[in-house]
C-alpha cells in the first residue's frame, strides 16, 4: 500500500534574489536563483552532480532517477544541459510538485521529465528498471530521511544501477551519520565513497554499480573545467577538497 504523503505546510520565502522553499520550518529544502532559474544555488547540489566528473564525459547518463524533488534543482539542472538523460522523480507530496512547477519553474516535458507521486523506497524496490543515476536527496519538515536511509533502501538503489551506475545520497552530518555510512558500505559491498563534507555541511556518498570508478587528480580538473564551460557549474571547489583528501595523480579516486 502507497505510503500517505506528509501533512506538513509547505513555505516559500524570497531573499537577496533567490527563493527557497521550507518544510513548515526554516529548513531550507530547496532554492532558486530567480535570475538563474536553471543553475545549482545550493553547495551540497552543486555537490551532487560530481558524480559527472567520476565516467567519461559524452552520452551518459542516458537515464536518471531522482528519490525527493524539493525546489526541482537538480531535475531542472539535468534536463537542461542533458537533453538525452530521460529523468524521472518520484516525490511523496503531490503539493511539493505544484509548488516545483509554480514557483520553481519545473519544466512541464513528462517524456523528457517524468515525476511520479509515491515514496522513493517503494517505487526502488517494486520496479525493475536500471538507471545510469541515482540521486536520493529526499528529507522530512525534520530534516530526518526515514526509509531514504536503511538497509533494505541502499539495497535496492545498488540492484537498480546500470553497470556504469552511480549511486549519490545526501547526508547531513549530525548524529546516525557514521551508521548510514556503514549501511551503504553494506548494500555495495564497500564500493562507495564519502566525499569531504561541503561548506554547508552536507556530505555526500557515491555508490557504483558493476564498473569500478578510478580517476585520478589531472582528470577531474580537466571534466570539472570542460562541465565549468558547458554548463557554468563550477566544481573546481569538489576537486580542491578531493586533493586536500589525499586524492592525486598518483593516488587516484577509486572505488
Amino acid at each position: 500500500m502507497p505510503r500517505s504523503a506528509p501533512r506538513h505546510a509547505i513555505d516559500i520565502s524570497e531573499e537577496d534574489g533567490v527563493r527557497y522553499l521550507h518544510f513548515g520550518s526554516d529548513w531550507v529544502q530547496g532554492a532558486m536563483r530567480i535570475a538563474r532559474p536553471w543553475s545549482l544555488e545550493l553547495d551540497y547540489t552543486r555537490e551532487m552532480m560530481a558524480g559527472l566528473l567520476l565516467r567519461p564525459p559524452g552520452r551518459w547518463p542516458r537515464s536518471a532517477l531522482l528519490i525527493g524533488l524539493g525546489a526541482g534543482s537538480l531535475a531542472k539542472f539535468l534536463y537542461r544541459y542533458y537533453p538525452d538523460c530521460r529523468i524521472t522523480v518520484v516525490e511523496i507530496n503531490p503539493q511539493v510538485e505544484f509548488i516545483a512547477r509554480q514557483y520553481f519553474k519545473l519544466p512541464d516535458d513528462p517524456l523528457r521529465l517524468d515525476v511520479q507521486i509515491g515514496c522513493g523506497a517503494d517505487y526502488l524496490q517494486q520496479g525493475k528498471r536500471s538507471f545510469d543515476l541515482i540521486l536520493s536527496d529526499g528529507f522530512d519538515a525534520g530534516g530526518r530521511p526515514g526509509m531514504l536511509d536503511t538497509p533494505a533502501f541502499y539495497q535496492s538503489a545498488q540492484a537498480r544501477l546500470s553497470d556504469s551506475g552511480l549511486f549519490c545520497v545526501n547526508l547531513l552530518r549530525e548524529k546516525g551519520f557514521k551508521r548510514s555510512v556503514e549501511r551503504i558500505a553494506e548494500a555495495f559491498l564497500g564500493h562507495c565513497h564519502v566525499f569531504p563534507s561541503s561548506p554547508s555541511g552536507n556530505t555526500i556518498v557515491f555508490g557504483r554499480g558493476n564498473q569500478s570508478v578510478e580517476v585520478g587528480l589531472e582528470v577531474l580538473e580537466s571534466r570539472a573545467e570542460a562541465l565549468r564551460q558547458r554548463t557554468k557549474l563550477k566544481l573546481q571547489p569538489t576537486v580542491s577538497r578531493l586533493q586536500e583528501a589525499g586524492i592525486s595523480n598518483e593516488a587516484p579516486l577509486v572505488f
